[in-house]
């Protein structure tokens, strides 16, 4: 990044002047996959946004997935950041600008995830478990830049910022309910999520919401917003405007 560029500078898409030094990311945990993208998101305090800084200068020149250096990472920390991985890959395979070849990522991201997430729940130690996952994180990373996210993580964000959720754990919340919502709009692919995951195929829109919420609440994820600190809205009374009328 040019040393005189300011946040405001480089916010958005192909703002990054370009960088004079070598690029290398080591990964901690096992979700966000920024080691294999192109985009950082920085949340500003103020206005209680994300912002994304986008640049194929943000490309690592050397990407390190050492799955040793996950074993520290406590479970819930995994489960949350695990379920990140997934949404980034589910998101993108059942996305409407979605493409074959990204397809062929997600599908081993997500299979991954279905495989070894709790286990690496249950045994931070576990090598292959830890591997698996960090594979799962870089594969979702990949599918960010071509295809992106969609409604899950559009949700997710000002979940994130509102009410301080970590953002693992508010894709975890909205998980359920966006994949049954989008469900007869991408039916056989939703099918496939399903099955990589364990939840069954061949289900209902409420079924499927009802056995995702299961996933994630059996990885020691609280489901309930409310338990997060969320309120529910007070509604106002407002006095009806009266229209002018035509004529």
């Amino acid at each position: 990044m040019g040393r005189t560029q300011t946040f405001a500078d480089v916010a958005g898409p192909n703002r990054v002047a370009g960088r004079n030094t070598l690029l290398a990311q080591v990964a901690t945990t096992a979700g966000t996959g920024s080691e294999a993208g192109i985009r950082s998101l920085i949340t500003d305090p103020d206005k209680g946004t994300k912002v994304a800084v986008e640049s194929p200068h943000m490309i690592a020149d050397l990407a390190v997935l050492d799955p040793e250096l996950t074993y520290s990472v406590p479970p819930a920390v995994t489960a949350a950041t695990g379920v990140d991985a997934m949404a980034h890959c589910v998101e993108a395979f059942t996305n409407r600008r979605a493409h074959p070849m990204i397809d062929g990522f997600a599908r081993m991201g997500f299979r991954l995830v279905g495989k070894y997430l709790a286990r690496a729940v249950r045994d931070g130690s576990d090598t292959e478990a830890r591997e698996g996952m960090m594979l799962a994180s870089f594969y979702g990373g990949i599918c960010l830049g071509p295809v992106n996210t969609a409604a899950g993580h559009a949700i997710a964000y000002p979940l994130g910022t509102r009410l301080r959720l970590p953002h693992g754990l508010a894709n975890a919340i909205i998980f359920p309910h966006v994949l049954a919502f989008n469900q007869p709009v991408a039916v056989e692919k939703t099918n496939e999520v399903a099955e990589a995951l364990g939840l069954g195929t061949g289900l209902s829109q409420q079924d499927l919401s009802r056995v995702a919420h299961g996933f994630c609440r059996d990885l020691g994820i609280e489901m309930s917003l409310g338990a997060h600190g969320a309120t529910a809205p007070t509604c106002r009374s407002t006095r009806a405007r009266r229209m002018p009328t035509a004529g």
